[in-house]
């Protein structure tokens, strides 16, 4: 029989002992939980995953443009292109992975090569040559199944011009178990040994749409960050999960259990930098999440991006956190205090790396602000310290 006590600490920031003790036994390490998507993470897990194997990783899955919209398209899924960048920056990278399986799941077929040399080149793949080849049996043979089931469902037409042979991998996983993506991500988390877990948000093929500050709505993650249209002229002021493309109706969806208990059980919570609105805040829509969040007893910390985000054209950084607690209270109730939501906000100690940044209105919203030397030449936040910081706050 166990129990659990809610206890309040005061903590060295990096306290580089339990760094140490991470860094010594990692399969021992804390389960610090990332509600994220993108790459913005990916040179944290690359560090991170040296201290803990046990980091917890919710992704979304709504991303709507590139390669990832073709795959959607033909296969009615989620999108995996997250999913497989965050696989692959926690997998084990040593020479007791699976180094072939790795060098698979990054690569991309070239842009500018023709589509006939590149259909010959998944045959060869699906023949067990090519980068399949040096892959290790029984993994060899399952990974040919995942192609030739995606070779044989996709359409004719299918452009395979810039394609992740990971994503090609992961669809033919979803058609084979019968959409069950949280199956196939489990498999694969073993293929490449992954030093964490790594689940979608909700395992549904569901799109963002966004209200802008003039009103207009627009529909897809894809035009969100301007990239594959102008960058956003009106700040975005809500957003909410539809079912289409064609289609901005509010739709819901609940949050499956396992993912419940993932969050209940986490040692520290973090939203973290990168696109606020399609990769952090995305996360936080579906039924559950902030009522799972509001429950889980352990400290809950925003780390700001610091820098550009497209997706924040004149929202400031106080502003952003009035957005995260606003979304996060219409699951779990307005009263909500804030401290069951969130406790603090890790900061780089430049404030002019923030935009709109007001320290002392965030500490009358009762969060605690920590400001330390996190950010590199270039602007960007050094990954080993920000590990640091977080290893000694779980």
């Amino acid at each position: 029989m166990t129990a659990r006590i809610r206890v309040t600490r005061t903590v060295k920031l990096p306290d580089e002992m339990q760094v140490e003790r991470c860094l010594r036994a990692p399969e021992l390490g804390p389960k610090v939980l990332f509600f994220s998507g993108g790459s913005a993470l990916r040179s944290l897990c690359r560090v991170l995953k040296r201290y803990t194997h046990n980091s917890i990783h919710l992704i979304t899955a709504f991303d709507s443009g590139g390669s990832s919209a073709s795959l959607r398209e033909a296969f009615n899924m989620l999108s995996v292109g997250d999913l497989r960048n965050r696989l692959m920056a926690l997998a084990d990278e040593s020479a007791q992975g699976n180094p072939a399986i790795y060098e698979l799941f990054s690569h991309r077929f070239q842009s500018s090569a023709s589509p006939t040399i590149l259909r010959k080149r998944l045959a060869a793949m699906i023949d067990g040559r090519d980068l399949v080849e040096p892959v290790p049996t029984p993994m060899r043979r399952i990974i040919r199944t995942h192609l030739r089931l995606f070779a044989e469902s996709a359409p004719n037409d299918f452009d395979l011009r810039g394609a992740s042979i990971g994503n090609l991998i992961l669809a033919g996983g979803h058609r084979l178990n019968e959409g069950d993506m949280d199956s196939v991500v489990y498999l694969f988390s073993k293929l490449v040994a992954v030093r964490g877990t790594v689940l979608p948000i909700v395992d549904a093929n569901l799109h963002l749409a966004a209200r802008l500050a003039d009103d207009n709505i627009i529909v897809g993650q894809h035009l969100f960050a301007g990239k594959e249209r102008p960058s956003l002229r009106q700040p975005i002021r809500d957003i909410w999960l539809c079912p289409g493309l064609d289609d901005p109706s509010p739709t819901k969806t609940d949050l499956h259990s396992k993912v419940k208990d993932l969050i209940d059980d986490a040692d520290l919570i973090v939203y973290p930098m990168g696109s606020f609105w399609s990769s952090v805040m995305a996360n936080l829509l579906p039924s559950g999440v902030g009522r799972a969040i509001a429950a889980a007893k352990c400290p809950k910390v925003y780390v700001p991006s610091t820098g550009p985000d497209s997706e924040l054209i004149g929202t400031s950084t106080n502003e952003c956190i009035q957005h995260l607690l606003r979304t996060l209270r219409r699951d779990c109730g307005p009263e909500t205090p804030t401290t069951d939501l969130l406790n603090a906000v890790i900061l780089d100690e430049n404030p002019s790396n923030y935009f709109g940044l007001n320290v002392r209105e965030l500490q009358d919203w009762e969060l605690s602000t920590t400001a330390l030397p996190l950010v590199t030449a270039g602007n960007e936040i050094d990954s080993e310290r920000l590990a640091h910081v977080l290893l000694s706050l779980a």
